[in-house]
């Protein structure tokens, strides 16, 4: 289909024969007839985080944008579901629809009111063969986002400290434990138990790790990028004093 010949009003029907004709085994695109879930999920990935990007930059321009790409990968993974006769776009359609409908009893059924998401998805996680509570927490979520589901996973079974003091002594004895290192690979064990401890720290704050550090790394890029512009010299030709005072600078004047 070329652009020309693309309808006004596209519908998903017309997305998905797009990705039907690019998968063609004799007539598509060779990149496309390659690719598989696995060399697929990256840019799946990818485009979720450049939806909440355009969310987070207030751009509901390149959010449209971005949300087309990202339900191109939707598409994308469906049609290779249907060649290996798994599962198609419509049954993939039809299971977020009974969820939905299943998740929301108070809308569509005669529940008085909701029990709650998470109490409806632990539910529906029970009927499961993992009956663990830290079952189905994806392996691909962020680091820190997969950190703090976990622990509050373990929280709901009553595996947690009563309250802060428990957490933040854990980051002073992770800290301890990091200097007594005495290899990398103890070094990097204990360093990992550190970030752990930190998104348990914040979970109790209330918190959000993730968000926390996506803030701080924002502020560091347009003060670094601040102290780019007050510099008359290089970077590299400057003491770390002199850089300390550019930083403060740059703090002070944003």
């Amino acid at each position: 289909m070329s652009e020309a010949e693309a309808p006004s009003a596209a519908a998903l029907g017309d997305l998905v024969e797009i990705m039907r004709r690019l998968r063609d085994p004799e007539n598509g695109c060779a990149w496309d007839r390659e690719q598989t879930f696995k060399t697929i999920a990256p840019y799946t990935i990818e485009e979720a985080y450049e939806v909440a990007d355009a969310i987070a930059r207030d751009d509901l321009d390149e959010l449209k944008d971005e949300l087309g790409d990202l339900q191109l990968q939707v598409v994308y993974h469906a049609r290779i579901a249907e060649e290996l006769g798994a599962f198609s776009i419509d049954d993939v359609l039809a299971s977020i629809c009974a969820k939905m409908i299943r998740r929301h009893p108070h809308i569509f059924g005669d529940a008085a009111e909701s029990p709650g998401w998470e109490a409806l998805k632990a539910a529906e996680r029970g009927q499961r063969d993992d009956d663990s509570a830290l079952a189905h927490v994806a392996l691909a979520l962020p680091a820190l986002k997969r950190a703090e589901k976990l622990q509050s996973r373990a929280a709901r079974v009553g595996f947690d400290w009563p309250d802060i003091s428990g957490p933040r002594v854990k980051i002073d004895e992770e800290l301890a434990e990091i200097e007594a290192a005495a290899s990398d690979q103890e070094r990097s064990a204990e360093l990992g138990d550190l970030l752990f401890s930190v998104v348990n720290y914040a979970r109790h704050l209330g918190v959000d790790p993730e968000t926390a550090l996506r803030d701080a790394s924002a502020r560091f890029e347009t003060r670094f990028r601040k102290v780019e512009t007050l510099s008359e010299r290089p970077l590299k030709a400057m003491s770390i004093d002199e850089l300390e005072a550019l930083w403060q600078r740059a703090k002070r004047e944003l």
